[in-house]
C-alpha cells in the first residue's frame, strides 16, 4: 500500500532533502518551507528513516483538511481512516501541534480535540468505549497553517539526527542532519581532501567519513514504527537493514582532518568517530586556527565556526575570523564553505562570498557562506 510521507528538515535545505528522497527512488509531491512531501510503500517508510542523511523524521501522513473552529476540526479528524493505521490496543497521543497564521492557534487545545476526534472515530470502528492503550506508540503531530490542517503520525520515535554515535558532545554542537545537508551542498567528493578546523565533537568529519563509506545514518538506531508489526511487517525492515549493510564500504583511502583548539573536545570527537564505525577514515589534531595549514591543493574547508551564540564574547570574533580568513588565503587552491550567524563573517573573514544561502539553525538564522575556488585541472 502506499502512503504520503511528510519529510521536515531545516528550512533552507528542502532542496538537498528533495534530492536525497528523488535518489531513493520515490516520486515527490511537494516541496514547501522546511518539508518535502513524497509517495511510499512499507519499504519506503524503513528506508526513508534508515537512509535519509538530512531529513529530520518520517511523518505518516493520516490526512489534510480546512478547519476554522473547533468544531471543524473535530468533524475533520473524526472522518480521518485512524483504524487502518491504529490498532485496537495502539497508544496514540497528540505529541505536537503547531499552528501558523491561523483561526485556531492554541497548541494545548488543538492537542486536546485531536484526541478526542480520534477517540471517538475508534469507539465507532472498534465497538469499545474504552481504549486501554497498551499496545504499540502511535505519536501524532498536527501542523496548522493558514487554517490549512496537517495530520501525520511519526514513524521515527527519536529524531534522525540522532544517529547513535554521538554519546558524547562539546558545547553548542551542530546537528547531524544539518552537518551532512552543508556537506551535500558542496561539490566535494570522496576523493577529495576535507578540513574541518573548529571540528567540535567532529560532527562534520563524521558526517563526511559515513558518506565516504557509504554508511547509512539509521544503520545505529532504532525506530518508532519497527514496532507496527501489523503495518510494516519485520521483513521489510529486515531487508532494508540488509540492503545498506551490503552499501557499506570502509575499505577506502580519503583525507578528512578534524582540529579543535581543546584537548578534551579531539577526544570526545574519537569517541565518536569510533562509535560510527569510521575512526579509521579520519585524523583528529588539537590545533588552533591560526596554524592551519596542508601541503595539498584542492581542499575543502567545511565549517561552522563559534559565532557568539554561545560559546565566544562578541568582542573576540573579529579577531577569529580574521585569522581564519588569513590560513584560508594562505592555501593554494582551496575552497571554504562556512555556516556561520555572525554577521560581520565577509567582512572579518577578508572577502565577499561566492555565494551565500540563508539556513534556520533552530530559531537562529544563518547563512552558509560559499568561497569557491578552482576546479583541478
Amino acid at each position: 500500500m502506499n502512503y504520503e510521507l511528510v519529510a521536515p528538515c531545516h528550512f533552507g535545505l528542502e532542496a538537498v532533502l528533495k534530492r536525497e528522497i528523488y535518489d531513493l527512488g520515490y516520486e515527490i509531491l511537494r516541496v514547501e518551507d522546511g518539508r518535502v512531501t513524497f509517495e511510499a510503500d512499507e519499504e519506503g517508510i524503513a528506508r526513508a528513516n534508515i537512509f535519509l542523511r538530512s531529513c529530520e523524521r518520517v511523518l505518516l501522513k493520516v490526512g489534510e483538511f480546512e478547519a476554522r473552529t473547533f468544531d471543524e476540526l473535530f468533524e475533520g479528524t473524526k472522518a480521518l481512516n485512524w483504524e487502518d493505521l491504529i490498532p485496537s490496543d495502539g497508544r496514540f497521543w497528540v505529541k505536537k501541534a503547531a499552528s501558523v497564521n491561523s483561526k485556531l492557534f492554541s497548541p494545548s487545545d488543538i492537542q486536546r480535540i485531536v484526541k478526542k476526534a480520534v477517540v471517538e472515530r475508534l469507539k465507532t470502528k472498534y465497538h469499545k468505549e474504552w481504549f486501554e492503550e497498551s499496545g504499540e506508540d502511535y505519536p501524532i503531530r498536527v501542523f496548522i497553517q493558514k487554517d490549512r490542517v496537517l495530520i501525520t503520525i511519526d514513524t521515527s520515535g527519536e529524531s534522525l539526527h540522532k544517529r547513535g554515535y554521538r554519546r558524547l558532545a562539546s558545547l553548542a554542537p551542530i546537528s547531524e542532519t544539518l552537518a551532512a545537508a552543508l556537506i551535500m551542498l558542496t561539490p566535494w567528493k570522496k576523493d577529495r581532501i576535507l578540513v574541518d578546523p573548529f571540528c567540535g565533537s567532529g560532527t562534520i568529519p563524521i558526517e563526511a567519513a559515513m558518506m565516504a563509506a557509504n554508511i547509512a545514518p539509521g544503520m545505529n538506531r532504532e525506530f518508532l514504527s519497527q514496532n507496527w508489526k501489523e503495518l510494516i511487517p519485520n521483513k521489510v525492515w529486515y531487508e532494508a537493514i540488509d540492503e545498506a549493510h551490503d552499501l557499506i564500504n570502509t575499505d577506502i583511502s580519503c583525507d578528512i582532518q578534524g582540529y579543535d583548539i581543546d584537548d578534551k573536545v579531539i577526544k570526545v570527537a574519537r569517541h565518536n568517530a569510533e562509535e560510527a564505525g569510521v575512526q579509521n577514515l579520519i585524523h583528529f589534531q588539537r590545533r588552533d586556527v591560526k596554524d592551519l595549514s596542508h601541503p595539498k591543493k584542492y581542499g575543502f574547508i567545511i565549517t561552522n565556526p563559534p559565532y557568539g551564540e554561545r560559546l565566544e564574547n562578541e568582542n573576540t570574533l573579529p579577531k577569529l575570523y580574521k585569522e581564519f580568513g588569513a590560513r584560508f588565503r594562505a592555501l593554494d587552491s582551496w575552497s571554504a564553505f562556512i555556516i556561520s550567524a555572525y554577521e560581520d563573517t565577509q567582512k572579518y573573514f577578508g572577502g565577499k562570498a561566492t555565494k551565500n544561502r540563508k539556513i534556520y539553525n533552530g530559531m537562529i538564522k544563518t547563512y552558509f557562506y560559499q568561497y569557491m575556488g578552482p576546479k583541478p585541472e
